[in-house]
């Protein structure tokens, strides 16, 4: 009879994977009842964590799982596109390969426990990070290999490495401080993002740097897309002319289409009337008219450090890598001078 998993534990709880992944891992956020309904389930059920994970370190598949969430049909995404090229390259560079899959949003756990307990991966890169990630509780908790491209939660003791969106951002700010702009805006994702919180504090950070005065109403916070830029810089158009600003950044190329498309409706020249930054350099920001100056994201330096990291952890070592790469500020026609 084969031993029982943590999806059969969810079950006979009547609770998700990530919740029982929570008990597991002693966290807070579980009330008691539910805690005591899923102890009650893995004494019943004799499950037992981490067996198959000991067991892994006895053999090598040289595959590297990496999973595509199931929203990603409907949303192409170029940077992560980007990086799974690097990534993959990278992996091959050490003897690996690249194992891909899917997962549901709202239950990815059952999907990476299957894959470890076949073994048939001997890590994985996980992408999309967020707050309390349930795939980054679930893997802490087997002890299974695995690095991040992006953070969660702060003083979370795993491998990751990242974007240092703060840095980008800031350095963006001072590049059209250099420009003789003052009246900096930014538009910017939800306050539920985390890679997008760290870019609203370099942005506040690059003014405070340059003695310029943070003003709440130069930062827009909205999704991600191109319509939702458009509809951002209408709402920094409707503030008094004196006080509308002269150059925006931008939290992703896709908002900056956005900005640039509004601005040009109302008629405005960009690169001469209005400046705008872009965040990601996707391969489109290069042949919009004109080309948006932008952040690029060191996919290829990232993949590289993630696969390094990952190839020690295999091999056994325990010491714990944190790692912020910097973005590259690629000037385009889309910032000139304030006239």
């Amino acid at each position: 009879m084969p031993s029982p998993t943590m999806k059969d534990v969810a079950r006979e709880a009547g609770v998700s994977t990530a919740t029982v992944s929570y008990v597991l891992n002693r966290k807070s956020i579980v009330s008691d009842e539910t805690r005591v309904r899923v102890l009650e389930a893995v004494e019943r059920l004799g499950y037992i964590r981490n067996a198959t994970a000991q067991n892994l370190r006895q053999q090598r598949t040289r595959l590297i799982g990496f999973a595509w969430s199931e929203k990603a049909r409907d949303k192409p995404n170029a940077i992560l596109d980007n990086f799974a090229y690097h990534l993959t390259r990278c992996a091959s560079e050490i003897g690996c390969r690249v194992l891909t899959f899917t997962h549901p949003d709202e239950d990815p756990i059952p999907n990476y426990e299957d894959l470890i307990r076949t073994q048939r991966v001997d890590a994985f890169v996980i992408t999309g990070t967020e707050p309390e990630d349930p795939r980054i509780h679930f893997l802490m908790d087997e002890d299974f290999p695995f690095v991040t491209f992006g953070r969660s939660t702060p003083g979370w003791a795993f491998n990751w490495v990242d974007t240092d969106g703060d840095a980008g951002m800031a350095a963006g700010v001072e590049y059209l401080v250099s420009l003789g702009h003052e009246r900096i805006a930014m538009v910017g994702w939800p306050e539920s993002s985390l890679s997008g919180g760290y870019r609203v504090a370099g942005y506040r950070r690059g003014l405070d740097r340059a003695g310029l005065p943070f003003k709440p109403d130069y930062l827009v916070r909205t999704l991600h897309s191109e319509e939702t830029g458009r509809e951002a810089f209408a709402r920094l158009c409707a503030l008094p002319a004196k006080r509308r600003p002269t150059a925006v950044v931008c939290v992703s190329d896709l908002v900056a289409v956005g900005v640039m498309h509004e601005a040009r409706e109302r008629g405005m020249h960009l690169g001469e009337d209005l400046s705008v930054i872009g965040f990601d350099d996707e391969p489109m920001s290069q042949y919009l008219n004109p080309a948006l100056t932008t952040l690029a994201q060191p996919l290829d330096e990232i993949a590289s450090m993630v696969i390094t990291i990952l190839d020690d952890l295999i091999a056994g070592s325990t010491v714990l890598h944190q790692r912020l790469i910097a973005p590259r500020l690629i000037v385009r026609e889309s910032t000139g001078q304030r006239r």
